[in-house]
């Protein structure tokens, strides 16, 4: 079968590699992943499939890693993955959904084979596709085995991105510039939510004319009126009407490298409440974006943003930014970087974040944001679109 992963095997090789060296420092002979961002990531495995329980076994003595998953998605992983078709797994039908017996059985089946049935196991304990059910069935299956948790090692090495990441990325952010466009265009009064919404969606899968795009993480959050006043709802059942506030959080995406880009719309004439909140924010993301560079920590980010709003109408308690990239429903976010108080982490060239300064008040909200990659000098905005306030 001829496969198709997107990056040459060499930079799935430097990936596993670094994602070992990670294992070793951790005490991880074996390491389960479940996260389908980091299947991905290590194999090039992409498809629908995450509703059932898929995943990969990296063994520190095999060169790639073992791909399990339902049989009839075992071509989708010879068609996608660098893998040889022997590292390619697939369960039969009766493991889905039973209440007989649970794929992680069959797992533990396939450590038996590889003689790693008493080796520590590292897990993604903390993951969405990891269900208690799923420990539950190793730890009675490997009684031997030492299970510990390694959640997010893998997302830690996926942090830094690959100049043909960033590619990837940067194609979704000349998506995501179209489908804010279109969203800009396309609401107003009298329109009912739904059809805008539907209009996003399709410019997110046209994508541009050179290329299309992909599904997003997170469908299009576009709340309206007093519903703007909290972060993560979407359209309702309603018309626009004049006077009506618009939070717009969309994305492009490319290949499952997403560019997520927040704006705010106005239908009519803003109240001086919002144009002041508006121009604190758009000062300190600015403010921001001058004080990126490599070195700096996640916590001192926050505080030049702190800083960058003192005084003014604006006050936000949440973090103010996270990395992103790579990714699969119910998240774009990598659950690494955040831009708060107490977060260490140093950035570095390739680290790609989501500076998200939202801002939601008792009766209204305002966001504006910009993906960015930090650089050997500062950091770099891949979109390019307007940094104010939309008017209709």
């Amino acid at each position: 079968m001829n496969k198709q992963p997107l990056f040459d095997v060499s930079e799935y090789q430097a990936r596993l590699a670094k994602t070992k060296e990670s294992m070793y420092r951790q005490g991880v002979e074996v390491l389960l992943v479940t996260d389908p961002a980091n299947i991905n990531y290590l194999s090039g495995y992409d498809g629908w499939s995450f509703y059932v329980h898929q995943g990969l076994l990296i063994l520190m003595d095999q060169a790639e890693p073992i791909w399990f998953g339902r049989m009839q998605d075992s071509n989708g992983a010879k068609l996608t993955t660098w893998l040889n078709d022997q590292n390619i797994r697939g369960y039969q039908d009766h493991y889905v959904q039973s209440n007989l017996r649970h794929p992680m059985d069959f797992v533990a089946d396939l450590l038996k084979e590889f003689g790693a049935d008493k080796r520590s196991l590292g897990v993604e304990l903390d993951n969405y596709y990891f269900s208690g059910q799923c420990l539950e069935s190793l730890t009675e299956n490997l009684p031997l085995a030492s299970i510990m948790n390694a959640n997010l090692l893998v997302n830690w090495v996926r942090l830094i991105k690959s100049p043909a990441e960033i590619g990837y990325m940067k194609m979704a952010a000349k998506i995501v510039e179209k489908v804010m466009a279109k969203a800009a265009e396309v609401i107003d009064a009298g329109v009912r939510e739904g059809d805008a919404a539907g209009e996003v969606v399709k410019a997110q899968l046209c994508g541009t004319p050179e290329f299309t795009g992909d599904y997003a993480s997170i469908m299009p959050i576009m709340p309206s009126g007093i519903r703007t006043s909290t972060a993560h709802l979407s359209w309702v059942d309603r018309k626009y009407e004049t006077g009506d506030l618009v939070l717009l959080e969309l994305a492009g995406n490319k290949h499952r490298y997403h560019a997520p880009l927040s704006r705010t719309l106005i239908v009519g004439k803003a109240p001086t409440a919002l144009e002041e909140v508006a121009k604190g924010v758009i000062g300190g993301l600015e403010a921001v974006l001058d004080f990126i560079k490599p070195g700096v920590t996640g916590e001192e980010v926050e505080g030049c943003w702190r800083n960058a709003i003192s005084g003014t109408k604006v006050v936000k308690e949440s973090r103010m930014g996270y990395a992103f990239g790579l990714n699969y429903p119910p998240d774009w976010g990598e659950h690494t970087v955040s831009l708060r108080p107490g977060d260490k982490n140093v950035l570095e060239p390739g680290a790609t974040i989501h500076v998200m300064p939202g801002v939601w008040l008792d009766e209204f909200g305002f966001e504006c944001s910009e993906p960015i990659v930090v650089t050997e000098t500062g950091c770099e905005c891949l979109v390019n679109y307007p940094r104010e306030l939309i008017r209709k």
